[in-house]
């Protein structure tokens, strides 16, 4: 009985150890701008950036994944999690029986960045110079980083975009959308996420909600247009005492309040509608809401 008990627990520890997760630490020379791609299916990644050039990788690779490598030249590199071995048709399966990986990736500065997920938690910070591309089906995004562009696809994760982007396209499904400093020209997409959004003075805003809530706040450039289209959420746009624009809104069902000019009931039918101008008005901006309320607010007031 207790060579079976001592054979029993052998039996454990060795199986412990075989589904241990293998420690990372790979490098490859990398140019000051290089492009790399990143692909993990769950786990973490976390990039950071250093003033090397050179491309580091460490954290932990899940057991049932394929041995990791940095493959590519010094301009383009690819980082890609792989599951062992293929089960059932188009190898289903595979990646179910992979344990989670965390990817520690460190880059140049001015990196360029395409990041792939799936169920795994993305964080990148100190990008300065290069794009930003990423596609995540439920991880939650952070990005602090200063870039000429940013796209986030995204399914049921939220979106933190910190830093500075010239040109953004932000889109998700039920996640937040939190943008504190967006740049000249952005495009916004949530079906039931909350969108929080400063920045300007903007060339060119759209933002599209089903359900969500919508706050943004910013300048207008001259000859800039803003867009709004909500179908239940309420929105709030808030806008300098120098603004100049020209303002359309309506909703149909909603509220409308605006703190530039008067909402005047529509003649048939319900709902109403505003039509205003601020300053000289060369700027634009239309806001149309079907059953949420809508606020226009001067931020000086």
């Amino acid at each position: 009985m207790k060579s079976l008990h001592y054979l029993a627990l052998l039996a454990c520890v060795y199986a412990g150890t075989a589904l241990a997760d293998t420690p990372l630490d790979l490098s490859h020379a990398a140019s000051p701008t290089v492009h790399v791609s990143i692909s993990n299916i769950k786990g973490a990644v976390n990039v950071t950036t250093w003033d090397r050039h050179a491309v580091h990788v460490g954290g932990t690779l899940g057991d049932g994944a394929r041995p990791l490598e940095i493959a590519g030249s010094d301009d383009r590199l690819e980082i890609r999690v792989r599951a062992q071995g293929h089960r059932g048709l188009l190898n289903w399966g595979s990646d179910n029986a992979m344990a989670p990986s965390v990817l520690d990736v460190q880059v140049p500065r001015g990196a360029s960045l395409d990041v792939n997920v799936v169920s795994a938690p993305l964080s990148i910070d100190g990008i300065d110079g290069g794009t930003i591309k990423v596609n995540s089906v439920s991880g939650k995004i952070r990005i602090n980083a200063r870039t000429p562009l940013l796209g986030v696809d995204s399914v049921s994760g939220g979106i933190e975009q910190a830093g500075h982007a010239d040109v953004v396209d932000l889109q998700t499904v039920s996640g937040d959308i939190l943008a504190p400093s967006l740049g000249d020209e952005a495009r916004l997409e949530t079906v039931s996420g909350r969108v929080q959004v400063r920045g300007g003075p903007w060339k060119k805003v759209n933002l599209s909600t089903v359900s969500g809530d919508v706050d943004i706040a910013g300048g207008m450039a001259t000859g800039g247009r803003m867009e709004v289209d909500s179908m239940s959420g309420d929105v709030q746009v808030s806008l300098p005492p120098e603004v100049s624009t020209s303002i359309h809104a309506s909703s149909f069902s909603g509220d409308l309040r605006s703190a530039f000019g008067t909402a005047e009931r529509r003649g048939h039918g319900p709902g109403s509608e505003l039509n205003a101008t601020a300053g000289d008005g060369n700027s634009h901006i239309a806001i149309e809401s079907f059953s949420g309320d809508v606020r226009i607010r001067n931020d000086g007031r």
